[in-house]
C-alpha cells in the first residue's frame, strides 16, 4: 500500500498499539483518536460516550480503523460494567460512522473491531463467517457493534469487521494474564479443559488487519483466528512446554464461576472458529501453531 493517512481509534490498546507501530514503521501517517486534549497534529479528539468525534481531524484519511472498547475481561461483569463494555463499542462505532459519512471525501475503507464472541457457544462444532450469531451478552453485543457501522456501508465505503479471537501476547488481553501464572508454575487447565480456544498471534493479528486494509475487494466479516483451534487442555500443555513449567494446577468450573461471575461462561465456553474467508483471500499466517505463537509472544 502506498503511503497513506490512517486514523486509529483504540490506538493505546494491545492490538491498536502494535498496529500503529507497524504502520508508522512503514512510513504511513497515523492519526490517533484520543479522549483528552490533542497534543499534536497526529491526534484527534473524540468522546465515544457522548458520541462526539472531531470530524475535521479525519479529513484526508484513506483508512479508518476502530479498535476501541473497554476490556471484556478487565473486571467482573456487573450491570454497570456490562453497560460500559457495550457503550464503549456501540456508541463509539456510531460516532465514528457519523463522522466518516460527513466527510466530503470519505476514506476508502473502514475497519471495525468485532470478536468471535459473535458466535457464542459452539462446542465441538466448527464455525466460519457464515454462521449466525449465538445467544447471550457477547453475541448480542457483537451484533450491535457491527450494526452501528451500517451508515458507513450504506455510504458505499468498503467496510470490514474484524472478528478477533484470543490474542497470544504478553502485553495484555487474556494471554497477558496467563503468562505470569504459567511462569510462576501456577498454570493449568480451566474447568475440564475440553473447551476450544480460537487464538491468534499478535503478529498475525496485525498482519491480517493490514492485509484486509489493502485488499480492495475484501469486505464484511473476517475471523481473525489461527487455522486450527485447540482445546484449553492442549493450550495448557503447550504453555507448559514452551515456558518449561509444570501445569498440574486446574481451576474447577465452580471456582471460576464464583470468582468471575457471568464472565466465567466466556472462559469455560467453547468456540471452535476458523478463518475461512481470511485464508480464501490469500492471507498466510506466520505463526499458525500454538507453540510458535507462544514463542513469538516471548
Amino acid at each position: 500500500m502506498e503511503r497513506s493517512r490512517i486514523a486509529v481509534a483504540g490506538a493505546s490498546g494491545l492490538i491498536g498499539s502494535a498496529l500503529v507501530r507497524s504502520l508508522a514503521a512503514d512510513g504511513h501517517e497515523v492519526v490517533r483518536l484520543v479522549r483528552r486534549t490533542p497534543r499534536g497534529p497526529d491526534e484527534v479528539r473524540w468522546d465515544p460516550a457522548r458520541q462526539h468525534v472531531d470530524a475535521s481531524g479525519l479529513a484526508g484519511c484513506d483508512v479508518v480503523v476502530n479498535l476501541a472498547g473497554a476490556g471484556v475481561g478487565d473486571r467482573r461483569w456487573t450491570p454497570e460494567y456490562k453497560r460500559l463494555i457495550r457503550d464503549s463499542r456501540v456508541l463509539g462505532t456510531a460516532a465514528l460512522a457519523e463522522a466518516v459519512v460527513s466527510l466530503p471525501r470519505p476514506p476508502r475503507v473502514f475497519l471495525n473491531g468485532s470478536a468471535i464472541g459473535f458466535y457464542g457457544e459452539t462446542g465441538d462444532r466448527v464455525v466460519d463467517e457464515g454462521a449466525p450469531p449465538g445467544d447471550g451478552f457477547l453475541p448480542g453485543l457483537c451484533v450491535e457493534w457491527e450494526e452501528a457501522a451500517a451508515p458507513v456501508e450504506e455510504a458505499g465505503v468498503r467496510t470490514v469487521f474484524l472478528r478477533t479471537g484470543l490474542v497470544v501476547a504478553r502485553g495484555g488481553g487474556a494471554w497477558g494474564r496467563l503468562f505470569p501464572l504459567f511462569r510462576a508454575g501456577l498454570g493449568g487447565r480451566l474447568g475440564d479443559g475440553r473447551q476450544y480456544w480460537s487464538y491468534i498471534a499478535l503478529h498475525d493479528e496485525v498482519a491480517a488487519i493490514r492485509h484486509l486494509m489493502d485488499g480492495e475487494e475484501l469486505a464484511g466479516p473476517f475471523n481473525l483466528t489461527a487455522p486450527q483451534p485447540l482445546t484449553n487442555r492442549e493450550i495448557t500443555a503447550a504453555m507448559g512446554r514452551e515456558l518449561h513449567r509444570p501445569t498440574a494446577f486446574a481451576v474447577p468450573a465452580p471456582v471460576l464461576r464464583a470468582a468471575l461471575g457471568e464472565l466465567a461462561g466466556d472462559v469455560l465456553g467453547s468456540q471452535r472458529v476458523v478463518p475461512k474467508r481470511l485464508l480464501e483471500s490469500g492471507f498466510r499466517f506466520a505463526f499458525p501453531g500454538i507453540d510458535e505463537a507462544i514463542r513469538a509472544a516471548e
